[in-house]
């Protein structure tokens, strides 16, 4: 797979760079917070995180006054698995160089999307990028299987959390799989074995551990 930078013009319909926001709090923050042992943790919101003075700023700025969750994906990976998407933008900065695996949401035909449509974006370490709300992505990936990743997930409050209680969904919503999370599962990802709805086919995308 080829793999692009965020400052490549193509990273412009999946998502955008900002720039001017002040995250070392934040990335300090966020390595303090050891790897686990293997793959990968998520936790929508931190408290570490939420503590940086960066949070106002990314409430205020980057999400218009809406209020917001600051969480971190961290681990190792090099595997698709999974593509989700948000009502919302997301965004994401990196204490190291990751990959994103990204695909659009307008790719999906009939609630599939073939994995040879995903596209993936090199993430330098410290550059606060947005993922928009019409692009799917999922766990980052790393560069340094060593060093593994850890990723800021700045999300809309509440996003990633409980899901509503809904029986007999129809259609888009049979892919509801937490709250504002719409999940497409490749079937051989761990969330296809534990019921979550298989939408990706094709190759499980992996990437080299060298970006």
């Amino acid at each position: 797979m080829e793999i692009r930078s965020v400052f490549d013009s193509a990273f412009a319909s999946y998502g955008q760079v900002h720039t001017g926001y002040d995250l070392a709090g934040l990335l300090s923050a966020m390595e303090s917070i050891p790897l686990p042992e293997q793959g990968t943790a998520y936790r929508p919101s931190i408290p570490e995180l939420e503590g940086a003075d960066c949070f106002r700023e990314l409430e205020d700025r980057a999400f218009g006054g809406l209020p917001i969750q600051v969480g971190m994906c961290w681990g190792r990976n090099t595997r698709l698995n999974c593509l989700e998407y948000h009502r919302s933008s997301e965004f994401n900065v990196g204490a190291s160089p990751f990959v994103l695996l990204l695909a659009h949401q307008w790719e999906i035909e009939g609630g599939v999307l073939d994995t040879d449509r995903v596209v993936g974006f090199y993430v330098p370490a410290g550059i606060l990028v947005e993922v928009y709300a019409t692009s799917l992505h999922y766990a980052p990936c790393h560069v340094d299987g060593e060093a593994g990743f850890r990723v800021a997930v700045v999300l809309p409050r509440g996003t990633n959390t409980e899901k509503p209680e809904l029986t007999n969904l129809p259609g888009e919503s049979r892919r509801l799989w937490a709250r504002n999370k719409w999940l497409l599962a490749h079937p051989d990802s761990a969330e296809a074995q534990t019921g979550a709805p298989i939408g990706l086919r094709g190759k499980n995308t992996e990437i080299e551990e060298e970006a």
